[in-house]
């Protein structure tokens, strides 16, 4: 089915108009990104803009029709521009003004009659270079990193600069060599490949905003309010994958915490202070037991960490570290308050034949629970080992 050009230029007009009101909407919704996706659906809105000057591009004198659309769809793509780099917290306000002021002097000094061939050839230099950095940005977005539509606008950016790049370096000699067929196919496939990067950039856009955004409601659904830790939740989910993960996690330590006489330290010195005491435990601990242990916040003062391998291997000196250095640092850390602060450990280790991860903690607690009736303060391992901490 043939479709002219016109046709796709309203096409192209009608989705870029729908993107900039669904991006539009959605910062209502999404007020941690609402600048991004402001900025988003002016871009989008103003190539909707430039495509439909470009179809009047003819009617004025000379070539300012042709100026002007060109001037404000490279407008549009570095709005765009500007939208992704804010995703990193980037700006691109001297580069952008910069490269569009480059635009706009080129057809001040260009020879009016040969305006076919700055709207053709050298108008498509920027737009490609807007294009290239929008995939430059994406890719080196950090906070995106793991979002699999990030690589559909990486992908559509890359095509997008790709093209433009071929339509002002390649596209003049294969006209020479070829005749003005050759120009004229230019022109249609860059507008029906016009018409898809306007439905697959800010579709992508979105899904990545929203994607962005449902990770981060799944994280704190998953992580403790006040110690920032994982939840007891975050904890199983973790520590069943890591369990059934095979040979490579073998072996398996859980090292379960409970701080002891925690209520009267609430009860001594208020709500605030045993809060100050828990979030100092679980820096600590993390600190401690380095970046791989799933550390989680069971609920109330208990805490439980899963390490693996060679650190499991050693986990009853991590336990220990962890104990002394708590001990150590609270007492001087609350403004000469002197809370007297120590926490009773419960280890349990597996080689083979590990169990589910529920019994597992409940190994952990059962020696847990006799280094509390022991007087606390000390770590207890259920192979029969133990330790008692001086403070």
């Amino acid at each position: 089915m043939y479709v002219d050009l016109h046709t796709l230029y309203l096409l192209a007009i009608g989705t870029l108009l729908a993107s900039a009101g669904m991006l539009f909407w959605e910062h209502r919704a999404n007020p941690a990104r609402s600048k991004t996706l402001r900025i988003l659906a002016a871009g989008f809105a103003t190539l909707a803009l430039g495509c439909a000057a470009a179809l009047l591009r003819h009617n004025p004198p000379g070539s300012i029709g042709s100026a002007i659309s060109n001037l404000i769809i490279l407008g549009g793509y570095l709005w765009v521009l500007s939208g992704v780099a804010s995703l990193s917290g980037r700006r691109y306000r001297f580069a952008s003004v910069l490269l569009w002021a480059g635009m706009a002097l080129v057809w001040v000094v260009w020879n009016p009659q040969r305006q076919e061939t700055v709207w053709s050839y050298i108008s498509s230099i920027p737009i490609a270079i807007a294009s290239a950095m929008t995939a430059w940005e994406m890719w080196r977005c950090d906070g995106m990193e793991p979002l699999r539509s990030r690589h559909v606008v990486v992908a559509a950016t890359s095509i997008h600069a790709l093209l433009y790049a071929a339509r002002a370096l390649a596209l003049p000699w294969m006209t020479d060599e070829y005749g003005p067929a050759m120009q004229s196919l230019a022109g249609k496939i860059t507008i029906y490949e016009g018409v898809l990067y306007s439905v697959i950039l800010p579709m992508a856009l979105l899904k990545l905003i929203r994607d962005e955004t449902h990770g981060q409601l799944l994280r704190e659904s998953q992580t403790d309010y006040l110690t920032r830790l994982g939840n007891r939740k975050w904890f199983f989910e973790q520590g069943a994958r890591l369990i059934d993960g095979g040979p490579e996690s073998r072996p398996i330590s859980i090292l379960a915490f409970d701080l002891d006489r925690f209520k009267s330290i609430n009860d001594a010195y208020g709500h605030h202070i045993g809060d100050m005491v828990l979030k100092s435990f679980a820096e600590i601990a993390r600190n401690a037991l380095g970046p791989r242990a799933i550390l989680a916040r069971m609920g109330g003062e208990e805490f439980a960490a899963l390490l693996s391998g060679d650190d499991a291997r050693r986990a009853e000196a991590l336990g220990e570290t962890v104990a002394r250095r708590f001990a150590e640092t609270i007492p001087d850390s609350m403004d000469s308050i002197g809370i007297p602060t120590t926490v009773s450990v419960g280890l349990a280790q597996f080689e083979d034949g590990i169990p589910t991860l529920a019994n597992s903690l409940a190994v952990a607690d059962q020696a847990l629970y006799r280094a509390k009736a022991l007087g606390g303060n000390r770590l207890e391992a259920a192979a029969d080992k133990s330790q008692t901490f001086t403070s």
